[in-house]
């Protein structure tokens, strides 16, 4: 289908919405029906005036999108030259949404691949979407082509999957030797994922593919200035968020009680999904990753939850806090697990600075009690940026079944964690803060305090 915006594109926010031409011909109603659908696009009309008044009591300005967008797309393609193939082909929705900002039904679009984007490295940027769905990503500059996407898995094709992946990859390979300026023959390109079944199509049309997973990692791996803007409003938004659980937080009230609420904060301030249910009490703290449940908050627990927060602009915020259910005063026990954490994360944070490898890091960061040590979390650091990312950094014991080496630069955001509980203890305590690498050393993008009654 064609843009109607292509080469005519609107700076206003929301777009006007169009008259209605009348009774016309079935074009000039498509043409009004995908410009009224692109003018009430929800990335269109912002997030509203909530977390705007927030941000702006936060003093938290707005990143510079297109500047955004083609910064990221830069990154893939510098990646692609490197790599020397003729482009990458997405299927992930967290990578379709860092290389064009195009989003569509993230979480289903996961587990049912009907929207993938085609980059060459020197040539189109093309999108193929759900049905009817073209009008989503009207308002994005960086995509030069908007297709009706083909999909090749069981749940829409049943046992035609061969046909219809056989029929995706006679386009797709057209594309890529049409736009791309490849050469031979056979075209090699990379792909994030892809089933085996298109995997065969694809080589059976002449392209040959590697694995860009890799690729799309480090391209996310260090953000530009106006990312950071991105994440400091998630980051303002989930805090926000935060303080309405703290507030609601009481016993008798149930874990799935309480987490609903960041959800629903969240979607509130123009936030998209969380990752996981990591929010437990009491005894279900001890051993970490449990996942909420209807368990009723009693007074005396402690309440520990992990954020996986996918916020405005698609940027997550992944903080962790524990909190003391009053007004039962913390027992000793309870204080020496938070003092444990809470020295753990400081020391973790107060030793990162650009040029550190993560070997480096692995082996100098402050280690757990020896009976806490079996209770460890599953890493040390870990990326963030859309989501939890590259790199991966885990404690010395398990490096040597998981490490890998690589560099902290300036521009990378990690999250420092801990999770302290003894191996067989009642409860546990969950923290972790997210940080970014400067150019002299690091800064703590998460502020919301830590539970002063667990913190003495």
């Amino acid at each position: 289908m064609v843009n109607p915006f292509a080469g005519a594109r609107r700076k206003i926010a929301p777009f006007k919405l169009p008259q209605h031409p009348g009774d016309v011909d079935q074009d000039a109603l498509a043409e009004y029906s995908a410009v009224k659908a692109a003018s009430l696009n929800q990335h269109v009309i912002g997030y509203g005036d909530l977390a705007e008044k927030e941000w702006a009591e936060l003093g938290l300005g707005a990143p510079n999108l297109g500047r955004m967008r083609q910064y990221r797309l830069d990154r893939v393609r510098a990646r692609l030259r490197d790599m020397d193939v003729a482009g990458i082909l997405l299927y992930d929705p967290v990578n379709i949404r860092y290389a064009v900002d195009s989003t569509n039904m993230q979480v289903w679009c996961t587990h049912n691949p009907v929207r993938y984007v085609w980059i060459a490295t020197d040539g189109p940027v093309i999108l193929w979407d759900f049905h009817n769905c073209e009008h989503l990503s009207y308002h994005l500059d960086l995509i030069d082509e908007i297709r009706h996407g083909q999909s090749w898995f069981y749940f829409g094709n049943g046992p035609r999957v061969p046909e219809m992946a056989a029929r995706w990859a006679v386009e797709l390979a057209d594309v890529i030797r049409n736009g791309s300026n490849s050469t031979g023959a056979r075209a090699r390109i990379a792909v994030d994922k892809l089933n085996p079944e298109g995997v065969q199509a694809l080589y059976s049309c002449g392209v040959d593919i590697t694995d860009g997973e890799e690729l799309m990692e480090l391209a996310r791996s260090v953000k530009s200035p106006d990312e950071i803007s991105a994440m400091r409003r998630s980051i303002g938004a989930c805090e926000a968020s935060i303080d309405v659980m703290r507030d609601a937080l009481g016993p008798g009230m149930t874990e799935n009680d309480l987490w609903a609420i960041l959800h629903a904060e969240n979607v509130r301030r123009g936030g998209e999904w969380i990752e996981t249910r990591l929010l437990s009490s009491g005894p279900r703290t001890n051993p970490w990753f449990q996942e909420s449940s209807a368990r009723t908050i009693e007074s005396g627990d402690m309440v520990a939850f992990d954020t996986d927060l996918v916020g405005p602009y698609g940027y997550c915020c992944d903080m962790s806090r524990t909190w003391l259910v009053g007004p039962v005063p913390a027992s000793a026990e309870q204080r020496t697990l938070f003092s444990m954490a809470r020295e753990q994360i400081t020391a973790n944070i107060s030793i990162l600075k650009p040029g550190l490898s993560f070997g480096e890091l692995s082996s100098v960061a402050h280690q757990l009690a020896p009976d806490c040590t079996p209770n460890r979390y599953s890493m040390l650091y870990h990326g963030i940026g859309l989501c939890d990312e590259y790199p991966s950094i885990p404690y010395p014991q398990d490096w040597d079944g998981s490490g890998y080496d690589g560099e902290l630069v300036p521009g990378m955001t990690l999250c420092v964690e801990s999770y302290v509980g003894r191996l067989g203890g009642y409860e546990g305590v969950k923290l972790e803060e997210q940080v970014l690498i400067t150019e002299t050393g690091v800064e703590v993008l998460t502020s919301y305090p830590f539970d002063q009654t667990l913190d003495c």
